[in-house]
């Protein structure tokens, strides 16, 4: 999808430079090269170097797309901080192998950008639920003027049908995909999926919200005024992760509903298949209606 869209959106404008560390083949970006010769930047392993040339290039009213893996960017940290986010500078990043990547172990699992991003000033993070929500969401955080993220995980997508529209949606905005009651299951992100085929048991509404930041603030008072408790998923780390920023503004707000906030637990986790990685973290369908029916079994309805 991003390799496809990439060629589109240069296609349609001059100033798209694509920077990759060294990641051509595995973040797509072969077609563009042969494409966009003069457009492609391939800096070798040099993380820190790709996100700060990437601001430079942006200080010359060039708009840089820096395809690069989620792990990956955990290098390029300070630079990212100082040389992009600080001066508020238009640069896209496409986090390829975000959360878990089976085969390629820990050290490759983009399990942590959602936390790591969320507090820097500046940044958007978007987090798309299939294929056609990575499309819309780049398109979106390109237009976007300012530093921003699309993260999407390694593999095949569910089969959502892409456009090759350069359509974009509101920056900040979930999406109800389902609508149902007493509880609300707000997710991030590809397991949008799993809690949809949970929401079909109990009648449950799903919320794809698309954006961990900014976070879709009037929705969640909507939802909080009609619902009983929240669920929030993700394919990330717990830990100062997207159930995080829901919990932080419930807080903020004084919002007394309950939430139940799934991810990915306080470890590094090994190799192996992804399902069965999320089936072993009770992140696939199964896992997630035992969490929901142990923490509110008493709010639960039978689906009509």
């Amino acid at each position: 999808v991003f390799g496809r869209w990439l060629c589109d959106q240069a296609a349609a404008d001059d100033t798209l430079i694509g920077i990759t560390p060294a990641m051509r083949e595995g973040s797509g970006m072969v077609e563009f090269e042969q494409r966009f010769p003069k457009r492609y930047f391939d800096v070798g392993i040099a993380e820190q170097h790709a996100v700060t040339f990437a601001a430079g290039l942006a200080c010359e009213g060039l708009k840089p797309v820096v395809a690069i893996y989620s792990t990956f960017l955990q290098r390029g940290y300070d630079q990212l901080i100082h040389d992009v986010a600080l001066q508020d500078l238009d640069v896209t990043f496409a986090l390829d192998r975000a959360g878990l990547v089976g085969a390629d172990g820990a050290t490759h699992a983009g399990n942590y950008d959602i936390a790591f991003l969320r507090c820097i000033p500046n940044m958007v993070i978007s987090t798309p639920s299939d294929e056609q929500e990575t499309r819309l969401l780049l398109n979106t955080c390109y237009q976007y003027k300012g530093p921003s993220s699309v993260r999407y995980p390694r593999g095949a997508g569910c089969g959502a049908q892409v456009t090759d529209t350069l359509d974009s949606v509101p920056v900040g905005k979930g999406v109800v995909r389902r609508q149902g009651e007493k509880i609300a299951i707000l997710a991030f992100g590809t397991l949008l999926h799993n809690a949809l085929d949970v929401a079909e048991a109990h009648n449950l509404t799903v919320v794809d919200m698309r954006f961990v930041k900014p976070l879709d603030h009037d929705l969640i008072q909507q939802l909080a005024a009609t619902h009983q408790a929240f669920v929030t998923l993700e394919d990330g780390c717990v830990m100062g992760g997207a159930g995080s920023a829901v919990l932080e503004y419930l807080s903020q707000t004084a919002l007394n509903t309950p939430a139940l906030v799934l991810g990915y637990p306080d470890r590094f986790i090994d190799h192996g298949d992804q399902k069965q990685l999320h089936q072993e973290l009770g992140l696939d369908s199964v896992g997630i209606k035992e969490h929901i029916e142990s923490r509110f079994s008493e709010l639960l309805t039978t689906a009509s």
